[in-house]
Parts: C-alpha cells; structure tokens; sequence
C-alpha cells in the first residue's frame, strides 16, 4: 500500500508541476479542469447517479468549467462571487454535518447533485484565477491545506482525547484541529515574514495579503477560519461516503482513493481564500 501511494504520487507530481509552474495559467487551468470533472464523476456515483449518467455529470461540470473559461477567459469574477460561495459552505456546510450520514441520503437527489456541481465549479474557478495571480499566490493556498492535514494528522495521532464527529470520521479529534491550526499559522508567519520579503516571489502569497495587509489579529482569524474550513471540507465528503457506506470516492488513484479523496478540503478553502484576500486588493 505505501509502495502504491509513493508511485502514484510521483506520477501526480510529474503531471501537475510542468502546468503549476508554466509560465501560461492555461496549462493548469485545463489539467483542474480535467481533475474538477473526474470529480464530479466520483459525486454522482456517491449520489446515486450510475454508470453513463455518472460520467455525462463529469461531462457536463467540465462543459460548465470550460463555458466559463471562454466567456470570461482568466479575467477575475466579481468579489462577491467569492462571498456567496464562502457563505454557502459556512451555513451549508455546518447544516450537513449537523445532519449527520443518516440525514444526507434524505435530502433530493437534484438538489445534491446541484450542490455538488456548484461546490467542484467555484473550486475550480478559484484555483485557476489563484493560478492567473501567480505561484506564489496558488503554492500558499494549496500548503495551508496540506499544512492543516500534516499537522492535524500528527497532533491526532499524539494528543488526540476528544472525538470531533465520532459518526461521520472517527478518527479525528479537537486536539488534531488545534494542532493543524497552529501548523497553519506557524508556516502563514514564516511565509508572509520570510519567503515573500526575502526571495524573488512572483506575487503575494495569501499569508502576506492576510497577516501584512490586514491588521494582524484580522490575519490571524482569518487564517483560522481557513483552517477550519479545510476540516470541514474533509468531514463533508467523509459524511457523504459514510452516508453511502464507500471507503474512497472511487480507485482511480491507487493507494489513494479518488480524486474526490484528494480534493475535499480544498473545495471550500480556495474559494474562501480569494474571498479573504479581496480585502487586499490582489495586484
């Protein structure tokens, strides 16, 4: 198993870094494209959608994803679009997992369909304007993410006393919350403080907009609420497999689940972040 998830994420890293590190957005923008749909793929099967129905979903949030790549081109949406997205995981999202797995398969099928399609668009849509700020902008967003799981995975495995939500991931406790939340805002400081004042970036990262643009208390919540956010991201598509009784969204990736596996805690967290960094007016 652990020869398995090294192979397949060399092969990842292979894939993604010629397109992360591309000097045009659009080589990224089209390999998240492709990613987004093979997640919207994992959704509807989760959702009760089979076999051709499933992959024509995948299609058709690929058709949406590229419709807005053509209309708008790389150009940045309106601030507000953020914060309807951001205000429709917080409320959502603490809806759903106030639920539980035995309330989710009772919502209508349209409407979670709906709700998947909109979640894996404005992820998308997020990540390819983060993409078209800079590396550094996009790089910063994706290791608070990985920071927050590092981090939280080892403080659990260390501290962890008090189950968070026993009945969707009985693995995770408060004490790997906290933990992942002071690994965020250990690398958010050495970042902002380090990295962008002393090496040749090519753009703010989040943490500079947030702890050098804003009022550091102001930063510092806000870089906490991501946290947060990114752990609810995770329990959301973990509510949704125990809901259905799945392991991992699908086997596309071996060693690792699916896609969906991979993606969860960045759906909300992208998405929040252009919001939060639209205080700071992004140059």
């Amino acid at each position: 198993m652990l020869k398995q998830r090294i192979l397949t994420a060399l092969v990842l890293l292979a894939v993604l870094l010629p397109a992360l590190f591309a000097a045009s957005p659009w080589p990224f923008a089209l390999l998240t494209l492709v990613m987004i749909a093979t997640a919207g793929w994992e959704w509807s099967r989760l959702n009760g959608l089979p076999g051709l129905p499933a992959l024509l979903f995948g299609a058709g949030i690929a058709g949406l994803c590229a419709g807005t790549l053509l209309a708008m081109g790389l150009s940045a949406p309106p601030a507000w679009c953020w914060w309807l997205a951001a205000l429709i995981w917080v409320l959502g999202g603490a809806y759903a997992l106030r639920g539980g797995p035995a309330a989710w398969p009772q919502a209508s099928k349209p409407l979670r369909l709906i709700l998947g399609a909109l979640a894996l668009w404005a992820a998308w849509l997020a990540m390819a304007q983060a993409k078209a700020v800079g590396i550094n902008f996009l790089l910063s967003i994706f290791c608070l993410v990985w920071m927050a799981d590092i981090a939280a995975y080892f403080g659990g495995r260390t501290f962890g006393r008090r189950k968070l939500a026993p009945a969707i991931s009985p693995g995770k406790s408060w004490e790997g919350v906290w933990t992942g939340m002071l690994g965020v805002l250990l690398l958010g400081f050495a970042w902002a403080f380090g990295i962008d004042r002393h090496l040749a970036v090519d753009s703010p990262s989040l943490y500079q907009l947030l702890l050098r643009a804003q009022a550091l208390p102001v930063g510092v919540l806000a870089l906490l609420f991501l946290s947060c956010m990114s752990v609810v991201g995770d329990l959301f598509e973990s509510l949704i497999k125990r809901a259905v009784g799945a392991k991992d969204s699908s086997q596309l990736l071996p060693g690792h689940g699916g896609v969906l596996d991979r993606v969860d805690a960045l759906l909300p967290v992208f998405p929040l972040a252009l919001a939060l960094s639209s205080l700071s007016h992004l140059k």
